[in-house]
């Protein structure tokens, strides 16, 4: 049997039978989704039972479970011991499993299994992969500028709603719409409000869109006894959201006629390529910006005005030591700047669920036992547990701490950052499922910073379902022109 999860130890640990139960079939299952849900929430869901087992590795069901999905056992990784076997393409096959224990329609996405869907086994997975890695480095000269013109607008937006709507700015939805046009932007350099299949209503037809895919996975806040039934039961019908997804792919087929070309002398369809594209941009990079930056823009307002002015400092030196630009050199003197966005990742991360189906029978190592698992079985990672695992970040493990990867010894903790669905210390390939815009997801997060602290010294913000921002304080000199 192989050995997963982890460097072998000295001592072996011990061998335990698998802890937690299934329950009763269906009734179970969907008592479990409720207390996911509605009555204990995702952390205390998963935290619970591995306390009532006494275990990191134990034996669940997840959501959405009854009638979404066929099966949701599962045995859940909740250390960052286990964790990694996740990352393990040896030990886990990644087929279907991106969304789980249920798969959204093929309907959604022009009738193909796009990239996130296939394992590292199948031949077009190292095909669009490679499509991605391409497109990446051909528009990597396009990044910085289009975030920073985008961004810009964006807080002159905040600003002129300070002044306007009584102290408050809601940058959360100034986001959606931001991340969205500086996308487009950088990727294929074609703004998506400049298409006339999308106008300014982009934004609106993807979230609708992605909404369709994870409505099994979501909650809108709803009574349970309406949200329930209408989100996690039954998959939401594809025709209702056709004329999205065809106004979307009608923006990709000729804003990324480039990278299309590409993808025909990879050997991909042109058909093809353009539905991964809409689902790599807009499912993978669209969806996780949504979300990583208003959860970036929350931690350091709630981390307060003394790491604001470490991290004002940082960022004018090394802006002012670059001639006033932002450049790929003055990013990479920013130690704390891109600690912060680390941290916000470890905490939030965009994705905090991972699959994988043994392919073999293996032993899977908690920090205190080793468990054996048999070849079939859904593994299942809830990654906050993970990467919040006081075992090796100590008693502040679920405090943000803005510095914690500055330093030698910091970066020594970034091995257990998992946030895509690989180790920071490691690289996407065509071989493996990492997140193949990794580098450019904590470059986009520091790109955040620099924006606000060239412009402000320090600012507030009201963090619930959206982050507001309630003040601004101007910085009173600036390093780059316009910014002050």
């Amino acid at each position: 049997m192989d050995q997963g999860g982890g460097s072998a130890n000295v001592v072996p640990l011990p061998r335990r039978p698998m802890p937690g139960s299934y329950g009763v079939p269906f009734i179970s299952a969907v008592r479990d989704r409720l207390d996911f849900y509605y009555f204990q929430g995702q952390d205390k869901y998963f935290e619970s039972r591995a306390e009532r087992y006494g275990s990191t590795v134990v034996r669940i069901n997840v959501p959405p479970g009854p009638f979404m999905a066929r099966d949701p056992r599962v045995v859940a990784l909740l250390d960052a011991k286990s964790f990694p076997v996740l990352f393990d393409v040896a030990k886990v096959e990644k087929r279907d499993v991106f969304t789980g224990t249920y798969m959204p329609s093929t309907s959604l996405t022009g009738g193909y299994r796009v990239c996130s869907y296939l394992d590292p086994s199948e031949p077009n997975h190292a095909k669009v992969k490679q499509l991605l890695f391409s497109l990446l480095a051909s528009r990597k000269d396009a990044v910085v500028p289009a975030f920073r013109s985008n961004f810009a607008a964006l807080l002159d937006t905040v600003e002129s709603q300070l002044v306007s709507n009584g102290g408050k700015s809601d940058f959360t939805g100034l986001n959606d719409a931001a991340s969205f046009e500086f996308i487009g932007e950088a990727y294929f350099g074609v703004r998506p409000s400049a298409s006339s299949a999308l106008g300014t209503g982009g934004p609106t037809k993807a979230a609708k869109w992605l909404l369709w895919q994870l409505a099994p996975l979501t909650t809108l806040g709803l009574p349970m006894i309406i949200e329930d039934p209408l989100l996690h039961t039954l998959p939401l019908p594809p025709v209702l959201v056709s004329s999205d997804y065809k106004a979307l792919y009608a923006y990709f087929s000729a804003a990324a006629s480039q990278a299309l070309d590409t993808a025909e002398s990879l050997g991909l369809s042109r058909e093809e390529a353009c539905h991964n594209l809409l689902f790599a941009t807009v499912f993978n990079s669209y969806g996780g910006l949504k979300l990583l930056l208003p959860k970036i823009l929350a931690r350091v307002a709630e981390a307060g005005k003394k790491l604001h002015e470490r991290l004002a400092a940082e960022i004018r030196n090394a802006v002012a030591d670059a001639g006033g630009n932002v450049t790929p050199a003055a990013l990479e003197k920013m130690e704390l700047t891109r600690s912060v966005v680390w941290e916000a990742l470890r905490l939030d991360p965009p994705v905090r669920f991972q699959y994988g189906r043994a392919k073999a029978d293996l032993q899977i190592e908690s920090h205190d036992a080793s468990y054996a698992i048999k070849k079939g079985e859904m593994l299942f990672g809830y990654q906050p547990c993970a990467t919040r695992d006081p075992r090796v970040f100590g008693p502040m493990a679920r405090e943000f701490v803005g510095d914690r990867f500055v330093g030698e010894e910091g970066r020594k903790l970034l091995q257990y950052v998992y946030w895509s669905n690989g180790r920071e210390t490691e690289n996407p390939s065509v071989d493996n499922k990492q997140c193949p815009g990794k580098n450019l997801v904590v470059l986009v997060g520091r790109l955040l910073l620099v924006e606000l602290f060239l412009r402000y010294d320090t600012f507030t913000a009201e963090v619930g379902t959206n982050v507001v921002i309630t003040g601004v304080t101007k910085a009173a000199t600036s390093v780059v022109p316009g910014t002050a």
